[in-house]
């Protein structure tokens, strides 16, 4: 099946039928959710049309019919737009698509904003989530990320299977799953990518947890959340994470890290770029 069906599949299970007025029971149900004919009624669309799709048989379709899966599936907006991106696959022109992990080259532009935001920890990231430069006090607050293999420097990768990052977030489960659910939508933007491909491998292969979350099929398209860390020298910290788009390269993704004004997380941040310098 097509990762275009599974998703159909997974988000028809989701709808319970009482709350599109079906009978919870008979005829009989034997299934979880809406039956395809439920759904294709729903769309207004054939069920032939609507089964073709969920089987694979076809991989486009219409925007019409797209808005409709998508009302009667009663999808979110990144959903939705999820939906588009799997029925109607962008085009790739960046020449980086097969790019392998440590190869993107960040320009002057970028490290010389780098090194001017000193009072805050930065990250940048190309569209795989590895991680392709950073600066000082970023350092202080992970590690030195330049003693990690690049293919090892990948933000989800740590996420899950690097123990000093899984470890150092008091609100783990959370943040995973909307990391999952983000990379999910990434994964949709980058079709055939092999690097993509390689660390979702990974991740279904060696943490039972990113399998059930993967498996789950959602999906979100957030660029902000809040972070509790657990710092081994600053103690704990709400920090809040903002993905800022670089007009330098639109190719690149800065994540920055952030305290609420007035915060004891400001306090601490403030500390810890003192203890960094030092």
């Amino acid at each position: 099946m097509s990762e275009l069906g599974d998703f159909l599949k997974s988000k028809r299970a989701a709808v319970a039928p009482e709350s599109v007025g079906l009978p919870a029971v008979g005829n009989p149900r034997r299934v979880r959710g809406l039956r395809r004919e439920e759904v294709a009624h729903l769309a207004a669309m054939s069920v032939d049309h609507y089964t073709r799709l969920e089987q694979g048989r076809v991989t486009t379709a219409s925007d019409s019919v797209l808005n409709g899966i998508a009302t009667a599936l009663r999808l979110t907006d990144a959903e939705r737009t999820y939906l588009g991106i799997l029925a109607q696959p962008p085009a790739r022109s960046r020449s980086t698509a097969a790019e392998p992990a440590g190869g993107t080259v960040v320009g002057p532009l970028v490290w010389h904003l780098l090194d001017a935001m000193r009072d805050v920890p930065v990250l940048v990231i190309d569209p795989r989530g590895d991680i392709v430069a950073w600066n000082a006090l970023a350092v202080a607050l992970y590690f030195d990320f330049a003693e990690m293999p690049p293919r090892e420097r990948n933000m989800i990768r740590m996420l899950f299977l690097e123990p000093r990052v899984r470890g150092m977030h008091r609100n783990w489960e959370e943040v995973a799953s909307v990391s999952v659910a983000r990379m999910r939508m990434s994964v949709g933007l980058m079709p055939g990518d092999r690097r993509m491909a390689e660390v979702v491998s990974e991740l279904l292969d060696r943490d039972p947890d990113f399998r059930r979350w993967w498996g789950g099929h959602e999906v979100r398209a957030t660029d902000t959340f809040r972070k509790s860390f657990e710092h081994p020298v600053a103690g704990p910290m709400l920090l809040d994470w903002q993905a800022l788009s670089v007009a330098a390269d639109p190719d690149l993704t800065m994540i920055v890290f952030t305290a609420p004004p007035g915060s004891p997380t400001a306090d601490s941040l403030r500390m810890l770029a003192s203890w960094a310098a030092g």
